[in-house]
């Protein structure tokens, strides 16, 4: 069999690639410059490192946070390849660049609580753009994979114990009030990723088993509009053949569909699951009459 070669990326989508990391690195530079660090509030990973030694050292947060991202951008390759280093290259590039830039601009406000939200509101988005489009702007969450494979803990919760630990040592060299809003600026942030990366219009898987398979189905493309698929399955305990819905929905339509399944089965077996991307397939709602 031969290997599956890599295929490039055409020339809008790199096109389109190098814009928006280009927005969420100067989106993220934002963030730091002119909202959190004038205000010793920090984010975790490298970067908190970053704008810890910048603080202690005097030296520009830019070159700390292009020098300390460097060891991973070899990891990054190693891990996931050459397309995901470069793009994250170009990326924490650009955001050392901003940090220079900016570095002189005055903060637009020290009222901690709006620079704890509009600096975390900023930090996520520009870092789940990056995300979204390819690349990274912090190198915790490779290592954190590398670790993953020779330890039983999960990658978030090395991320989390890493993040810990940084926003600690923040609590000593700045005041723990400071921690406490880092802390709050992070959470924000980590939401916000979540939300750039998959979009609001977030999809539910839903498994369905029920003796009344056939009557669940036609309401389910009769009432919501959507499509199914029915899954052959045995019942590990009885040996008994199942036959299982599937379908796809938004999150609007899942209290309809609970009680379509409720209406017309009681004991119907019913799980959902959160899904933050659908392709392909016919997963366009039809209309209803």
């Amino acid at each position: 069999m031969p290997a599956h070669q890599h295929v490039k990326l055409s020339k809008l989508d790199l096109m389109f690639r190098i814009i928006f990391i280009t927005l969420g690195a100067t989106l993220m530079a934002v963030a730091l410059e002119i909202f959190l660090v004038p205000n010793n509030i920090i984010d975790g990973g490298i970067v908190g490192i970053s704008i810890i030694a910048s603080y202690l050292t005097d030296v520009p947060l830019g070159l700390f946070l292009f020098l300390l991202n460097l060891p991973f951008l070899f990891l990054g390759y190693k891990q996931i390849g050459k397309t995901f280093a470069l793009s994250t290259l170009y990326g924490v590039s650009v955001m050392s660049l901003d940090t220079v830039l900016l570095h002189s601009v005055p903060p637009l406000t020290n009222n901690l609580f709006l620079v704890t939200v509009f600096g975390g509101v900023l930090l996520g988005v520009g870092v789940g753009l990056v995300i979204r489009f390819g690349g990274s702007l912090d190198g915790t969450e490779i290592v954190a994979i590398l670790v993953n494979k020779k330890t039983p803990f999960s990658v978030g919760e090395i991320v989390m114990f890493f993040n810990v630990f940084i926003m600690i040592t923040a609590g000593f060299v700045f005041t723990w009030d400071r921690a406490m809003y880092s802390l709050i600026a992070y959470y924000i942030a980590f939401k916000l990723i979540d939300v750039t990366i998959e979009g609001f219009d977030e999809s539910k898987a839903v498994w369905i088993i029920s003796e009344e398979s056939t009557e669940i189905g036609d309401a389910i493309m009769d009432r919501l509009g959507r499509g199914v698929t029915y899954l052959n399955g045995e019942g590990a305990f009885t040996g008994y053949s199942k036959r299982v819905i599937f379908c796809v929905i938004n999150r609007l339509e899942e209290a309809k569909l609970k009680l379509i399944v409720h209406e017309l089965d009681p004991q119907a077996f019913l799980a959902v699951g959160n899904i933050h991307d659908v392709k392909g397939g016919r997963f366009k709602k039809k209309d209803i009459h």
